[in-house]
């Protein structure tokens, strides 16, 4: 087993394993409750971390989480509408268009 990827945003790890796992990849998210440890501990150990099952898998893994954080990562506008929308939605809230790739 290998750590893959570690933040302390929960939601991302969760993200990250959906888009793992649609891919084909085994993970497993570990350390999520180290945040109620804030404070009381470094910092650095209350990450929540991604974990593959199966180290052959890491290079194909890096280049899946490396895709959708860069895609993700930048506001887009709609090609049909022209609405202005945050990175973090994949279709269009007014017409309901797709992000263009």
């Amino acid at each position: 087993m290998i750590q893959i990827h570690s933040s302390l945003n929960g939601i991302e790890i969760h993200n990250l394993k959906n888009v793992l796992e649609a891919g084909g990849i085994s993970c497993e998210v570990r350390g999520e409750f180290r945040r109620s440890t804030m404070g009381e501990v470094p910092f650095t150990e209350a990450f929540v971390e991604l974990w593959l099952l199966d180290d052959a898998q890491e290079q194909t893994a890096r280049q899946l989480i490396s895709e959708v954080s860069s895609h993700s990562s930048l506001p887009w506008t709609c090609p049909k509408c022209a609405e202005p929308i945050e990175a973090e939605f994949n279709q269009c809230w007014n017409c309901q268009s797709d992000r263009p790739e």
